[in-house]
């Protein structure tokens, strides 16, 4: 059956050249997604009225509002949906390209582990511990970024290699990580973490098993029964993290999945992160992890996703899971980011 891939190649390439480039190149099902997104808020917006026209005796003055917002939701409703259909049925198979499946072998020992850390004194030294007694794993670094309490020795105490990143903010902290993992030499696979205990060196067996078929395997949280019932990750979060995600694979249709965002555990080749580290920006916060998915994707890289599990962390979290608000907050960041450019964010 061999003999009719090159058939087929031809026949999509053919499909691809009829298609003017700007075209093709534009994420039309992503913009359907905002429209429609837009259309349903005009909608319950118009809806909700009807509270203030009714208790507050402002019919006069907000029934041709109502009845605008909900009339006129329509247009951006049908066009939006228009828009990611066009894209998904006419588009994305010519998106996709010729691509066959990879399929490399990899290196299965000598991995070097890089963990996030910031005050996180509690969880870092069994975190390291953890790591280090598996058996693919050759080294941990951590990365402490500015850390104010014990989090440098306790690390050092357990077996890492301490380094301390000075620029603030997390993706400073990532950046530092990678660039720190891509000095060890004869690593050809670097597993970036956080040390704070919500992720296991186990899983790093599953990670690995996806690792032939992309350039970096992200770790998927969005498993139900692979995640603990008490993790940072609220309800509001877990379909906030997954909304956003469709919103990048939208952006990029035809070349990945995404249903997390937000997760820190990833497995990387080295020569991915050598084509992609000069072209991530280390200045952008929390919503450095959909930065990077999205500059992966923009530089051609392949994404696989892996189901891992999440456990409760140890301590105080720092970044955008400490509450609904601060979630909504990154999550807003996030999506500016994947429609209009990433921009810098310290604080």
């Amino acid at each position: 059956m061999n003999h009719l891939r090159p058939a087929a190649d031809s026949r999509l390439s053919r499909q691809r050249a009829a298609v003017p480039s700007g075209v093709l190149h534009l994420p039309w099902a992503l913009y359907g997604l905002l429209l429609f997104s837009l259309g349903i808020a005009m909608y319950l917006v118009g809806v909700a009225l009807v509270v203030p026209r009714y208790l507050l005796g402002l019919e006069h003055w907000l029934r041709p509002v109502a009845e605008w917002l909900v009339w006129y939701s329509g247009l951006p409703l049908v066009l939006g949906v228009g828009l990611v259909l066009g894209d998904m049925l006419g588009l994305r198979d010519r998106k996709r390209g010729t691509d066959a499946v990879h399929d490399h072998p990899v290196q299965r020992t000598g991995l070097v582990v890089a963990l996030t850390a910031y005050n996180d004194e509690a969880s870092i030294g069994p975190a390291v511990r953890d790591f280090l007694a598996h058996p693919a794993v050759s080294q941990v670094i951590v990365v402490s970024n500015n850390s104010t309490d014990r989090t440098a020795p306790n690390a050092e105490a357990a077996g890492a290699v301490v380094v301390n990143e000075e620029r603030p903010g997390y993706g400073s902290c990532v950046h530092r990580c990678l660039t720190e993992a891509l000095r060890r030499s004869g690593a050809d696979i670097v597993i970036l973490c956080e040390g704070d205990g919500t992720f296991l060196a186990a899983d790093i067996d599953k990670l690995l098993a996806y690792a032939p078929h992309a350039d970096i395997v992200n770790g998927t949280r969005t498993v139900e029964r692979l995640r603990q019932p008490l993790t940072q990750l609220s309800t509001f979060m877990y379909y906030g993290n997954l909304f956003v995600g469709k919103m990048l694979e939208f952006k990029h249709l035809g070349k990945t999945t995404i249903t997390d965002v937000g997760t820190t555990y990833k497995l990387c080749h080295r020569d991915a992160l050598e084509r992609l580290l000069p072209v991530v920006n280390p200045a952008i916060n929390l919503e450095f992890n959909a930065h990077f998915l999205d500059a992966a994707l923009a530089e051609g890289l392949a994404i696989v996703e892996c189901p891992i599990t999440f456990h409760p962390r140890v301590g105080v979290s720092k970044g955008g899971n400490v509450n609904n608000r601060r979630a909504l907050q990154v999550g807003l960041r996030m999506m500016r980011g994947i429609v209009l450019g990433w921009r810098e964010r310290v604080a």
